[in-house]
């Protein structure tokens, strides 16, 4: 017998504006993501500068509203004042974050030049690691002064007459973290303070700026603590707080890779609560927004499980660690690149899921989460390898709900149906969760247009056994009607989108969907993205 689900969408059940930033990407340099991606000027379609224009195109296409960039772990070791310049003067040095010679070929100048010629926003990580503060404002003048000092008219010498178009800055990445090159992990009132300073300097070189304090990235083991010490000493001065998380799931567990919006929404609910406790501490009529600008979503394997004082691992024998290392530098070549060996086996519609159900949770809390960048926004969804482009799975939702639900008004969905229960795991010192119980299998978020009359309802069938009839209850609505029911399935999970087969999981139109008097009836197949859009 066929499950059913009712879900109800009305207008009245506003959250917030869901701001066009929330459907931007990341960018570092790691494997050959920048050398021999991004960039190779042997490829056929390489730009003046190297870029290949291919991938450019793409993004353009895509019309990604903003990129988080130079990284990243790497840029908490990156002297951004070696990679400006002729090429031929620049310092080839050595990245501590990820073990390879960074030749600065992509320096600062070309990772802004590559965003504006993809027509995105650049938002910059700035290096608190192993830079200071006159790093931090050297670096804001010459990229956002006008002109008449050391530093912008260096840039105008370099070819840029124009300040650069930036107006979000990172302020440092991942700081908590052990693994971070210069971590404030043990000192986190020294690096809310540092934040502070840095912010405030910003600010008065740039009066437009906004700034973003580098929240906690590893939320077991210090969290909220370390974030609540930090955050108290910098709260009026910055404008967002930045979460990380890549939600890893055991191999081949399908509830706990889809429940990955659940650990979100936690992770989420647990800053605004740190946030607005500081607000009322303080006593300021500011808001905190958040700006999730890592995520991910995948399956993992069991690693060794080292108990610590909450009943959690505390740490684990992985390069986040001290243990020795061979201490062997990789370098790439950007003409001839490796293409990077996947440690897992891909299930490209899954991760789709996964990654849909993420970004539908930043919809449901727009009106705190404001910026977001999907870590595999670029090599994952938008893929390339060194000689070609094309769409995975999870372009397709991702790009649906970047062109259909950004700068609309987000709706809170009634969701009552089938339920799931997923069970705790503890893979290593990152990647592990509780268990949840009651999981609806039918996932919802909705965006309305009222002005341009049009209602866009975004759906997960989570369940991994059963389609579920949908009875949609948009009775609210008066007068609007189905413009189009659009899914994406497979029945082969571990089929996938390549360049040679590009169309192997893509949209399309089910035809089946009636709305009668205010309500869709639906059925959404196991493991399904679905759009349901309404229109006056």
């Amino acid at each position: 017998m066929l499950k059913k689900a009712k879900v109800t969408v009305h207008p009245d059940y506003k959250i917030g504006k869901v701001e066009k930033r929330l459907f931007g990407a990341f960018l570092e340099s790691i494997g050959n993501t920048v050398y021999g991606g991004i960039y190779n000027p042997k490829h056929p379609t390489a730009d003046d500068l190297g870029f290949r224009r291919d991938v450019i195109d793409a993004v353009r296409e895509f019309d990604l509203p903003a990129i988080r960039l130079p990284g990243g772990n790497f840029v908490s070791g990156w002297d951004w004042k070696g990679s400006i310049g002729p090429r031929e003067n620049r310092r080839v040095a050595l990245d501590l974050a990820w073990f390879k010679i960074e030749p600065n070929i992509v320096g600062h100048d070309e990772y802004i030049e590559w965003a504006m010629r993809a027509n995105t926003e650049p938002m910059y990580t700035i290096n608190l690691g192993t830079g200071d503060i006159n790093d931090a404002a050297h670096l804001v003048e010459y990229s956002r002064y006008e002109g008449g000092t050391y530093w912008s008219d260096l840039r105008k010498k370099y070819g840029h007459p124009e300040p650069f178009p930036i107006r979000t800055w990172y302020l440092g990445n991942e700081m908590d973290g052990h693994w971070q090159i210069g971590s404030w992990e043990k000192d986190p009132v020294g690096f809310g303070i540092r934040t502070h300073e840095i912010s405030k300097v910003i600010k008065w070189i740039d009066n437009t700026a906004e700034t973003v304090f580098a929240g906690t990235s590893d939320h077991h083991k210090h969290f909220p603590e370390w974030e609540m010490a930090a955050l108290e000493q910098c709260y009026e001065s910055v404008d967002y707080v930045s979460l990380h998380h890549y939600h890893t799931a055991p191999e081949g567990d399908i509830a706990n890779l889809l429940n990955a919006s659940s650990v979100f929404e936690d992770y989420i609910r647990t800053t605004i609560a740190t946030c607005d406790y500081i607000q009322t501490k303080i006593r300021t009529p500011k808001k905190m927004y958040i700006s999730f600008d890592e995520y991910g979503v995948h399956f993992g394997r069991q690693g060794e499980v080292l108990f610590g004082r909450r009943g959690w691992q505390d740490v684990t024998k992985d390069y986040h660690q001290f243990m020795p290392r061979e201490n062997k530098f990789a370098v790439i070549d950007p003409e001839n690149p490796v293409e990077r060996k996947w440690k897992f086996k891909s299930y490209q519609m899954l991760e789709a899921l996964g990654l849909a159900s993420i970004l539908m949770t930043f919809i449901r809390y727009a009106d705190r989460v404001k910026i977001a960048c999907m870590t595999g926004g670029l090599r994952f969804a938008i893929a390339f390898d060194g000689k070609h482009v094309w769409k995975n799975a999870a372009y397709y939702p991702y790009y649906q709900m970047n062109r259909l639900a950004r700068e609309g008004m987000s709706l809170l969905p009634a969701v009552d149906g089938p339920t799931f229960n997923t069970e705790q795991f503890a893979l290593n010192g990152s990647c592990q969760c509780y268990a949840y119980e009651n999981v609806q299998a039918i996932e919802c978020a909705a965006v309305h247009h009222e002005d341009r009359d049009e209602v866009d309802i975004f759906i997960i069938n989570r369940s991994a056994e059963d389609d579920i009839e949908i009875d949609l209850d948009a009775r609210g609505f008066e007068g609007y009607k189905l413009a189009e029911h659009i899914e994406m399935y497979t029945d082969d999970l571990e089929k996938g989108n390549s360049y040679e087969n590009p169309d192997v999981i893509k949209p399309v139109v089910n035809t089946a969907t009636k709305m009668e008097n205010g309500r869709v009836s639906c059925v959404t197949r196991k493991l399904s993205w679905n759009v349901i859009r309404l229109t006056k």
